[in-house]
């Protein structure tokens, strides 16, 4: 615990970065386990994930948002303002940088909007791993150019370097306050959207094309009951939807024969036993949701 000389302290801090920034990989090296999907798609995240962070001096709680980005539909204009809102409330935030690729216009386009911001700004230059020397130490120089930085650190989510000396700066930034949330909590993620995007994480896995961008899962249903295999266990049964926008995609999701849909459902049942500690039965569909980026109504509906 915190020491008369070192007080506790207590706070949130926000994770930016334009799509594919590492921030995900990020959320879950630091918090230690899985709280938000990782995917090599851009706009894998569309919710503001929160992980907690235990340390004994502190809690870190980390909002992970979405990528901030130059939106093309009603769902790019609401995850930038899931962004803004979130950026008006945490006492400090991480700028994601990746060190693999060059800055470029989302980059400035994010340090623009960061010179409103009064929280201190720790820009973390992530994927060193993905990077050579040179690169990195060219990226650090490039990175401080942007914005006005507490810290610059250099980070590789995938192999631990240096997330331990990132979570100790990023708690020293905090006010000193008591812990927000319980020890045993390290994510605020109701089970109902944990579960959908695992599926959905599953399933950006398996589908090409401009399948991604058009796919949203709900999970319709969610029934406990004893399991008739194991004495004193639980069996879970989850009834979840995929919604496509055009009639076009849903072939691609189920595949020949059924397929595809097969293979999404084998590897997100893995991710789900995990997360429910219990086996599952998992009944997935395909649904064509017409158009519904840009239909306030039908984004209400999906949780956007």
């Amino acid at each position: 615990m915190s020491t008369p000389e070192q007080p506790y302290r207590s706070g949130f801090a926000c994770l930016v970065g334009r799509p594919n920034a590492g921030k995900t990989t990020l959320t879950n090296a630091l918090v230690g386990e899985k709280v938000g999907i990782v995917s090599n798609r851009p706009q894998t995240t569309r919710h503001a994930i929160r992980g907690v962070v235990h340390r004994p001096g502190g809690q870190l709680v980390l909002v992970d948002t979405p990528g901030l980005h130059k939106p093309k539909s009603l769902l790019g204009r609401r995850l930038n303002d899931v962004v803004r809102d979130t950026l008006s409330e945490v006492d400090v935030v991480v700028f994601c940088i990746p060190a693999d690729q060059p800055v470029g216009t989302g980059d400035r386009f994010i340090a623009r909007q960061l010179q409103e911001v009064t929280a201190p700004v720790v820009v973390v230059v992530t994927k060193t791993d993905a990077a050579s020397k040179k690169q990195v130490a060219e990226q650090l120089v490039a990175a401080s150019a942007l914005v006005e930085a507490a810290e610059v650190v250099p980070v590789s989510a995938v192999a631990g370097d240096q997330v331990e000396l990132l979570e100790d700066l990023l708690v020293g930034l905090l006010p000193e306050g008591p812990p927000l949330y319980p020890e045993e909590q390290t994510t605020d993620e109701d089970t109902d959207r944990q579960i959908a995007e695992l599926i959905r994480e599953a399933a950006l896995e398996k589908v090409f094309q401009e399948v991604p961008h058009s796919l949203a899962v709900t999970v319709e249903e969610l029934v406990r009951r004893p399991d008739p295999k194991r004495e004193g266990a639980e069996l879970v049964e989850v009834h979840a939807l995929l919604h496509v926008e055009r009639p076009t995609q849903k072939p691609m999701l189920l595949g020949k024969g059924g397929s595809v849909i097969k293979a999404i459902g084998t590897e997100a049942r893995a991710g789900l036993e995990q997360l429910l500690g219990a086996r599952v039965h998992l009944d997935l569909h395909v649904t064509v949701l017409g158009e519904w980026q840009d239909d306030p109504k039908k984004l209400n509906r999906l949780g956007y």
